[in-house]
């Protein structure tokens, strides 16, 4: 069932790469806070990759997006400073060079010393990186002899660095980032441990649809909080008052509940929510006695019974897959439910898979990501890849067998 995995995909220890030019696209596609780093999580996860290119003698130019500049004047998405991070990290010399469509690295890697690495400006500076442009690609490949990719959250996007350029290149594959990701992913497709659970949050059932369905074959049952709760609730004929609903999708939600119970499997909705009358208003906060919202009132986060009853479920369990938060969870007051879930799932003894976006912030802030088995650094990627969704950057990179 999974999409094909690694099968076909050289990494990055199967490529010649001493003294060769390797091309090395990562995601670097970190929070800037007043042009500070706030969350460097995707930096480090590169490193093992730089790394082993630096002590096997590669001459490195790499590549990252950050945002999404409308053009190279929006000067607040500069790579500066994850260049002058890098630099730090790895204690050796990360030059930025500012204009990533031009040729002009060629003459930079001529006098290129060992301590010494290059990183292109955004690449979203470049208009041809969306629209996956052979041209802006061919400029790189001329001065390139190995492409390794290691960004996995960028995989699922058809842009000139991660899709045009491979094309080009003979010498390619992946780096130890993404292989990491494809086998911990692998282990929520075949043959997981069992009980097999999947905790599902975040606004909406649209987002979550595909996985959904991918998985209701597949786990033992789902754990559903968040904002998209309201939806299948209401489909049930709960007063859900203010809260976020998928009007469009409240039928769909209810034939959904039924096909997932037809299979034996356990859904476990909220049975009382924290609720406020605004977003913004802390003051106002209750927990409800029961599963009913008032019509003044929107629900912000589980309520304790719900999250008694997701502890119970989860410490029971083989394999958990998470992904999206159980409310509101930025704001201190609302954050009780999604950080009581990521302590349960960081306390059991399963294989606990964090997919990015959302749920990697709620299991950092939670303070317990050091306990789960592996974070995704791709939101959407590894959403799509668990869909079984052919992800652009890896089919790119795969050999077929003749």
């Amino acid at each position: 069932m999974a999409s094909n995995g690694l099968k076909g995909i050289r990494t990055v220890r199967d490529l010649n790469v001493e003294g060769k030019t390797v091309f090395l696209r990562l995601d670097l596609n970190v929070p800037l806070d007043d042009g500070k780093i706030s969350d460097e999580t995707r930096i480090t996860a590169s490193l093992p990759t730089i790394r082993y290119l630096m002590d096997h003698g590669a001459k490195i130019v790499m590549a990252s997006h950050l945002g999404r500049p409308k053009s190279a004047e929006d000067r607040q998405f500069s790579l500066e400073p994850v260049a002058r991070r890098l630099s730090e990290l790895l204690d050796a010399e990360v030059m930025l060079f500012d204009d990533p469509a031009s040729d002009g690295v060629k003459s930079l890697l001529v006098g290129l010393k060992k301590n010494q690495l290059i990183l292109l400006e955004n690449v979203r500076f470049v208009p041809g990186e969306t629209k996956d442009s052979e041209e802006f690609a061919q400029v790189i490949a001329s001065y390139c002899d190995v492409y390794v990719n290691d960004a996995f959250g960028a995989s699922h996007r058809a842009h000139a660095t991660i899709h045009a350029l491979p094309k080009l290149m003979k010498e390619k594959g992946v780096g130890l980032l993404i292989e990491k990701e494809l086998t911990m992913l692998d282990q929520l497709i075949d043959n997981p441990k069992r009980p097999y659970l999947a905790v599902l949050g975040g606004a909406k059932v649209s987002d979550k649809i595909a996985v959904i369905e991918k998985f209701m074959d597949l786990v033992d049952g789902f754990l559903i909080g968040g904002a998209m709760a309201y939806t299948f609730l209401k489909s049930q004929g709960h007063p859900t008052g203010k809260s976020l609903v998928e009007a469009d999708r409240v039928r769909f939600s209810g034939e959904m509940l039924k096909r997932i119970e037809a299979r034996d499997k356990t859904v476990l909705l909220p049975i009382d929510h924290v609720v406020t009358k605004s977003i913004t208003d802390t003051k106002s906060m209750r927990t409800t006695p029961g599963v009913a919202i008032n019509d003044d009132e929107l629900g912000v986060d589980i309520g304790p019974k719900t999250l008694v009853q997701f502890e119970t479920a989860l410490r029971e369990a083989g394999t958990i897959f998470w992904n999206g938060p159980m409310g509101v969870f930025e704001t201190p007051e609302f954050s009780r439910g999604t950080f009581g879930v990521a302590k349960a799932i960081a306390e059991s003894q399963a294989v606990k898979i964090v997919g990015g976006g959302d749920s990697a912030a709620a299991a950092e802030a939670s303070g317990h990501a050091g306990q789960m088995t592996h974070i995704s650094t791709g939101g959407g990627a590894s959403l799509e890849y668990l869909q079984g969704d052919k992800l652009p950057g890896l089919e790119v990179l795969r050999q077929r067998s003749r």
